[in-house]
């Protein structure tokens, strides 16, 4: 597979394409006035104790406060493990929290007590004794070979001795996680890493004792450095860049962290766009709408709502060549691969409806499922998919730790505040009928003035123009109209004169 990742860098923001075989298969934005706060760490206080939800709202210094469930909730200090949140945690209490998920809409950073920080291949539990590797490593031989590799440098003198000196506010214990990238990987370059990360938790901790809640501990990298340890992986073929300083910045911490990807790291000079080499505007722009096109002429719809995410397939203008049954399957088939693109593209998380058309053939429904399995086991966020419903449904989730693609780049609309659709003018003019009516019956006016859009006084204009006129001759009052061209469709105004 042929896999390249585009950063586009601007003074206002940093934009990362992920492209399989020419085609844009993620995107990831961070504004430089809105960066996302996955991962970092803050020294928060405990600003309100929640014992009917078993969860507790901690100010970290942000406009919202975050959140945290009993679950998330590390005993600290010898303290017994506990269901009730008011055992583990008291008001006015500092606490120190680590971010899992962006504040989204109106809802606070989710955050936790179990405290990790990620570098190339490993993952530092500060706290904790587990020594756990990736699930999709599947060579059961190179797990061990991991898994031994670091329990016994864990355990050497050396490694001891580098939490010898811990204060008070510092974790005495350490365990580490393994990263799917770290298969094949020899044993120095982990033990380098383990090193890396007990230096950067030593200078976390000396913050920590020196800091006062509410204050930021520890800030996660910025999204180019972080695209890096994050996503780039051996196979990817090149890492382009369009900024020379932030090429610099990534050519440092490659030689850091990975010196053998060094020679994918491209500095792209071009007087053309960066993300016009593979069409990523107009597929950014595509993925902002609700329809999805299928190449056999059928196509998905996408609904993203606050409670979930719904994924409707129609065979649209594909008619097939040989029955109804055929038909349906390959367009099912062509639906499962999309779907897995669009899930990691928009980036849509929490917990998502498929709505396959009805097979009567298991194999046929056997088929899409695997179908689906292979496109979701590209993504690198934790994906759950359910068998098939009674109803022909499929339900997933899609562990949501930021923003959409929607969320990111566009905002409710201002005139049907979400809904996706307007009242129609005929519903508007009916609705300025009954509040001259209600007008009429509360006050003594002579006449009265009527604001609103083009489409609703052409409306009262020409189709309602007849029971325009049986209004006015009904409450003996003139009734004149103006149209107002800043008013939205549903709005208007009655104005007694």
């Amino acid at each position: 597979m042929n896999e390249e990742i585009l950063i586009n860098f601007s003074p206002m923001e940093t934009r990362v394409a992920v492209i399989e075989n020419g085609m844009l298969q993620e995107v990831h934005l961070e504004r430089n006035d809105h960066r996302g706060i996955v991962g970092n760490i803050y020294l928060g206080k405990v600003a309100r104790v929640l014992p009917g939800m078993q969860a507790a709202f901690i100010e970290i210094g942000l406009e919202r406060a975050g959140f945290i469930h009993v679950a998330d909730i590390e005993p600290q200090n010898g303290q017994p493990h506990s269901d009730e949140i008011a055992q583990l945690v008291r008001e006015g209490q500092s606490l120190l929290v680590q971010v899992l998920k962006d504040p989204i809409s109106t809802k606070g950073a989710r955050l936790t007590t179990q405290i990790s920080i990620p570098s190339r291949y490993l993952v530092y539990l500060p706290g904790s004794d587990h020594v756990g590797i990736s699930q999709r490593i599947e060579d059961e031989d190179e797990k061990q070979r991991l898994k031994q590799c670091i329990e016994s440098y864990l355990a050497q003198p050396a490694g001891l001795q580098d939490t010898s000196k811990l204060t008070e506010s510092e974790f005495t214990k350490e365990g580490v996680i393994v990263r799917t990238v770290a298969e094949g990987v020899s044993e120095q370059s982990l033990q380098q890493d383990v090193d890396f990360l007990r230096r950067l938790w030593r200078q976390v901790s000396q913050q920590i004792a020196a800091g006062k809640a509410p204050q930021i501990i520890y800030q996660d990298l910025p999204l180019a450095l972080r695209t890096l340890r994050d996503i780039a992986h051996p196979q990817i073929e090149k890492i382009r860049i369009d900024s020379k300083e932030t090429y610099q910045k990534a050519t440092e911490f490659i030689d850091q962290l990975v010196p053998d990807m060094a020679t994918k790291l491209e500095h792209y000079p071009g007087g053309r766009p960066i993300f016009d080499l593979y069409n990523v505007e107009d597929e950014i722009q595509k993925a902002l709408g609700r329809k999805v096109q299928l190449k056999s002429g059928g196509y998905i719809i996408v609904d993203q709502t606050e409670a979930m995410t719904t994924v409707d397939v129609n065979t649209g203008a594909y008619v097939g060549h040989r029955n109804l049954e055929e038909t349906i399957f390959k367009t099912n088939l062509e639906a499962a691969t999309a779907i897995g693109r669009q899930l990691r593209l928009r980036n849509l998380g929490g917990i998502i409806i498929l709505d396959f058309i009805d097979m009567q053939d298991l194999e046929h429904q056997r088929q899409v499922a695997r179908t689906l399995d292979r496109a979701l086991a590209k993504d690198h966020v934790k994906t759950k998919v359910l068998a098939l419903s009674e109803l022909g449904l499929v339900q997933m989730t899609r562990k949501r730790t930021r923003e959409s693609l929607e969320q990111l780049l566009c905002e409710p609309c201002s005139s049907c505040e979400g809904t996706g659709t307007n009242k129609t003018p005929e519903t508007i003019c009916y609705e300025i009928f009954r509040e001259i009516l209600r007008a009429h019956r509360a006050y003594d006016t002579n006449t009265y003035l009527v604001l609103a859009s083009q489409a609703v006084i052409d409306q009262l204009l020409d189709e309602e123009a007849h029971r325009l006129a049986e209004l006015e001759q009904f409450i003996g009052k003139t009734i004149s109209l103006r149209v107002e061209p800043m008013y939205v469709s549903e709005q208007y105004d009655v104005v007694l004169r």
